[in-house]
């Protein structure tokens, strides 16, 4: 016997013609350099992305061709997502944080073709220019100035070309539609290439109810930014069930997101673990007598946010949950998509007390649908007990099983087909993933593993503590010790031995303890926004 279904291709084309059909009233808002407030529609969004896509065409774009983007959060940004593979080529985001050098490396690791750039973004890309030769540069007018006369205007572009007349390009279901490149902090970084099957696949799973819960009523804040695992799929989530979404451009400072946020109130948002620190500090703080930003904010009642790149400290979970939004963290990476894990609450913890749901939420979470999921340590499988810890191991449809132009290596792929993470881990029966660490950053003291992560996480629940960041340092005796990195809060004051005290009192054993304190005044940033203990590791060798 045989199926009696169709076999249709999946294709995100599909989802630009959902939305142009059902959704063309429905917002998309951006805010430009000088934080006034932009606004379209889905249905502006579809003919403008038809017309980009049949522009790129014009412009002489053939199939399997990059386009990189080098732009913050805003409406063009989500036209690209969608326009150049509908032209057939494959969009390629740009990390804008990362310097000249790095960015020109990995235009040309890609081969782009064409670059969509910001126009306040230009002075970045005159010092790149000499590193990779684009055929075309194409500048969107972000700002609204004139672009200049050496490069193609981005509305020109748009202006020129028929959405009407366009037809989308011939492809199968495994074609590339996208890449991103991996962070390179094990060497040089690594293109993933998304294809229109994996893509899709991912973005089913990842909307569903107890994972981003999109609804159509939804009011998405994506803070995560465009240019970083492809804003963890978001877009392509929202533009499938046509949410109002709300950019934030260039201004992420906690002030700037604060201000959105009172004028577009959203009830879902997204971004990494320090973006949140900073604004629950800046709230809290305006809410004491004399501030000069007293009764300027409301948090947003009833907001979920989705939080990821790094490990979520609970007492960032709890914060938040004093002012009624719940913190939902995920985990995964570039090579996933990025959506592997969500800390969903499980209908087994319905009854369980409030100590035990922090306790979960701070957890990386269970493996979503179409992802398999395994630890392995030295001796091989570790069962799901909570206790046996290893290597994470994972594999499914919008997994990659290799690098963009690069030999299969059996460091990061084992022999029967599984990504290697590199993130060490326990899963309990329950299914809860609970990272203790990357294996690059385990500290191994006297032929004991001691968990960076649980050592920040505990510190970072201390009153007087910002952020904390620990790494291994060289101890003649024990091999390792921990060195713990301190930021205090504006006006706070914490002594060794009252972080000490505080570490016995999570549990942790004198032998666990940090050799020794360093006080810093901000713990250093990836481009992706995560603690970047390889500098710590330079600055504090011993």
């Amino acid at each position: 016997m045989q199926s009696t279904m169709m076999n249709t291709p999946l294709s995100l084309n599909h989802l630009l013609e959902r939305a142009g059909q059902l959704f063309h009233g429905n917002e998309i808002v951006s805010r430009l350099p000088d934080k006034s407030l932009r606004r379209h529609t889905y249905g502006e969004f579809y003919r403008r992305t038809r017309s980009l896509a049949a522009g790129l065409r014009k412009l002489g774009l053939k199939k399997g061709e990059r386009v990189a983007t080098l732009c913050w959060n805003h409406h063009a940004h989500l036209e690209a997502y969608f326009g150049i593979p509908a032209a057939g080529g494959v969009m390629h985001t740009l990390n804008l944080r990362l310097s000249p050098d790095e960015i020109g490396w990995i235009a040309g690791d890609a081969k782009d073709r064409f670059l969509i750039v910001d126009d306040v973004l230009l002075p970045l890309y005159r010092q790149l220019a000499g590193k990779h030769a684009f055929d075309k540069v194409i500048v969107f007018p972000f700002s609204g100035a004139a672009v200049p006369a050496e490069f193609t205007d981005y509305e020109a572009v748009l202006a020129e070309a028929d959405p009407d007349s366009f037809r989308y390009a011939e492809h199968d279901e495994n074609d590339p539609v996208a890449m991103c490149y991996t962070s390179g902090t094990t060497g040089r970084p690594k293109g993933v290439a998304y294809s229109h099957r994996s893509t899709i696949l991912h973005t089913l799973v990842a909307s569903l109810g107890d994972f981003w819960g999109l609804r159509g009523t939804d009011v998405v804040m994506p803070v995560t930014p465009m240019f970083h695992a492809n804003s963890w799929g978001m877009p392509y989530g929202a533009v499938m069930m046509g949410v109002k979404l709300v950019f934030p451009g260039p201004h992420l400072h906690p002030d700037d997101l604060l201000d959105l946020m009172q004028l577009e109130p959203p009830t879902l948002s997204l971004g990494v673990p320090t973006i949140w620190m900073s604004l629950i500090q800046a709230f809290d703080a305006a809410q004491e007598q004399g501030s000069p930003n007293h009764g300027r904010w409301k948090l947003p009642a009833g907001m979920r946010s989705l939080v990821g790149g790094a490990a979520v400290p609970e007492s960032l979970i709890r914060a938040f949950d004093r002012h009624g939004i719940w913190i939902l963290q995920g985990w995964g990476m570039t090579e996933t998509s990025p959506v592997c894990t969500i800390s969903y609450p499980r209908a087994e913890l319905r009854d369980a007390d409030g100590d035990e749901k922090y306790r979960r939420a701070a957890m990386a979470g269970v493996p979503v649908p179409l992802v398999d999921l395994r630890v392995m340590g030295d001796s091989g499988q570790q069962p799901w007990d909570g206790k046996a810890v290893g290597e994470i191991q994972v594999r499914g449809p919008f997994i990659t099983g290799s690098y963009h132009a690069v030999p299969l290596d059996p460091g990061k792929f084992t022999e029967d087909g599984w990504l290697r993470t590199g993130d060490v881990a326990s899963v309990d029966e329950l299914g809860f993933v609970r990272i203790t660490d990357r294996t690059k950053d385990l500290i191994k003291s006297g032929g004991e593993w001691i968990s960076s992560v649980d050592l920040e996480n505990a510190l970072m629940a201390h009153p007087a503590v910002a952020e904390a960041a620990v790494v291994a340092i060289p101890d003649e005796k024990w091999s390792e010790r921990p060195l713990a990195c301190v930021v205090l809060k504006k006006g706070a004051d914490a002594h060794p031995d009252a972080l000490n005290a505080h570490l016995l009192e999570h549990s942790f054993a004198k032998w666990q303890l940090p050799e020794r304190y360093e006080f810093i005044d901000a713990v250093p940033r990836t481009s992706t926004g995560k603690f970047w203990k390889l500098k710590l590791r330079e600055r504090f060798p011993r």
